[in-house]
């Protein structure tokens, strides 16, 4: 990266490209190029000037890639945004596994750790978490209230103090679980999300609560994933308990009971191979896809070549740039699972009545973002360069190690339970715009993407990937320094998410088909 060009306020990433990124706000009149038109409004930070004349349909390319087409005369000098710039055709020649190159990993005798608890799971095998939380699962909205009562009571009521191991109760309240379909996709997904929560690493010990005439039974979801009866978790349902003060009382002294057992986990060092990291990005600009994803994707590369797990999602905001990670794939049937998704979205918004190009958000326009396909470039750099391991259905278990994608709307607190419920441990969330976002039981770092957002939302972000643009730290350096505060967060150290409180209303299943 020039940093002297960054500083100067203009900023070339491609040799290809017919633009620049601005890296600071342009008034009207001035010529950002020293040549060419003469701005005719004002250009914030992260936009797009043109560095040629375009004429009208001429592609416009940004990292090299096509991120849409010019909708009339473009003179250089000019701004490139909505106005002058639309969604078109992109590469879908798909060549599977043309890029994919083994994974070199470092020896397992030279690999970090973590401080983490040990979980013993006789059906997964040994797990390790990054906190000890309490869960309290809804089966069906209508036992959200309750299990929000039992979580506030004993949270709020002092008996924590005495169980310094414990991080708390949570509260898994949403808003689905009945007025569905018995079977099919929408069922099956908000099973693993039920499922893949109460079994979580970062879970101590799980309370099912239902209502108990609901479409999301406890017991067939016990059949379903093979319970030997052995797991961490009970059951309550408020038509056998006797109403809704009953089953509060009941599950109040449920957890009670079991404090001094979820209290004898201690932390101890694990090998950073057994993370699982989910990679997030939500409230991106025309920064997202120049510092934090790329240093994020840097961080990534180090976890996978230590076996650590990083976990890719949110698959309408791929969309564009799905070919790069299908030419990474490290069999066939993993890059045609991956364009079997693609394929599945295109329809799912064609019967929707929608379009894959809806994004980017009014957020992402103001913050530079033109196209889905210029979102969607920048947003799978946070994958890094790696292979491609797997490609898993929306909050599928976790089978492979390495860079594995998970299918997800791009809604963040929909594509991050999904993560969650795969068993991602920690979850790193890059925003350029600014997100107050957090999760529960998976702690969330927050990455910013440019430096004025940082310090105008410096109690919320945990660190800062502007001095790339500002200082010319190298991407390298910010993946090292991302990767740092991965193991030091899953080491017990608080996010500022966490600080904040964040979590409690961010777990939010995906609801796939109809309300009946």
């Amino acid at each position: 990266m020039d940093s002297q060009a960054a500083r100067a306020g203009i900023l070339r990433l491609h040799v290809a490209d017919n633009l620049v990124v601005t890296t600071k706000p342009f008034p009207k009149g001035v010529q950002p190029l020293g040549e060419g038109l003469p701005l005719v409004t004002h250009v914030p930070l992260g936009h797009k000037i043109a560095t040629k004349d375009m004429s009208e349909g001429n592609a416009i390319l940004k990292f090299g890639q096509i991120i849409g087409y010019a909708t009339q005369a473009i003179g250089m000098g000019a701004h490139i945004h909505s106005h002058n710039c639309a969604f078109g055709a992109h590469d879908q020649t798909y060549e599977i596994g043309a890029d994919y190159v083994p994974v070199e990993f470092v020896p397992e005798n030279q690999r970090r750790t973590f401080m983490g608890y040990r979980r013993a799971d006789a059906k997964n095998g040994d797990r390790a978490g990054t906190r000890n939380f309490i869960a309290l699962c809804a089966t069906v909205n209508c036992s959200a209230t309750v299990i929000r009562h039992i979580a506030d009571r004993v949270n709020r009521s002092g008996v924590l103090d005495a169980f310094p191991n414990i991080d708390g109760v949570i509260a898994l309240a949403h808003g689905t679980g009945c007025g569905m379909a018995s079977s099919g996709e929408g069922y099956e997904a908000l099973q693993r999300v039920l499922w893949g929560y109460a079994t979580h690493p970062n879970v101590g010990a799980t309370i099912f609560i239902g209502l108990g005439c609901e479409v999301m039974q406890i017991g067939r979801m016990k059949e379903m994933f093979g319970a030997s009866g052995n797991e961490r978790f009970h059951g309550l349902t408020i038509q056998e308990t006797g109403g809704t003060r009953k089953t509060i009382e009941a599950g109040v002294a449920a957890i009670t009971a079991m404090l001094p057992e979820v209290n004898k986990a201690t932390r101890e060092p694990i090998s950073i191979s057994e993370l699982i990291v989910g990679l997030q990005c939500g409230g991106s600009d025309g920064f997202s896809g120049i510092t934090a994803n790329p240093a994020l994707g840097a961080a990534t590369d180090l976890l996978v070549k230590q076996g650590g797990t990083a976990l890719l999602s949110e698959t309408p905001e791929i969309y564009g740039a799905e070919q790069l990670l299908v030419r990474r794939a490290a069999s066939q049937d993993v890059g045609q699972k991956l364009i079997d998704r693609i394929r599945w979205w295109e329809n799912y918004t064609a019967i929707n009545n929608g379009a894959m190009d809806n994004n980017p958000s009014p957020g992402n326009k103001a913050g530079g973002l033109t196209t889905i396909l210029e979102k969607s470039l920048g947003a799978a750099a946070k994958g890094g360069t790696l292979a491609l391991a797997d490609v898993l259905l929306y909050a599928e278990r976790v089978k492979e190690r390495g860079f594995v994608f998970m299918d997800s709307p791009g809604y963040d607190p929909v594509s991050a339970t999904g993560q969650i419920a795969s068993g991602a441990q920690l979850v790193v969330f890059t925003t350029g715009r600014g997100s107050a976002f957090g999760s529960k039981p998976a702690p969330t770092i927050k990455v910013a993407t440019n430096s004025p957002m940082f310090r105008v939302l410096d109690e919320d972000m945990d660190l800062n990937c502007g001095d790339i643009i500002d200082e010319g730290v190298s991407i390298d350096d910010k993946g090292a320094e991302i990767l740092e505060m991965m193991i030091a967060v899953a080491s017990g150290q608080q996010s500022k998410s966490e600080a904040l409180g964040l979590g409690d209303n961010e777990f939010v299943p995906w609801q796939i088909g109809a309300v009946m």
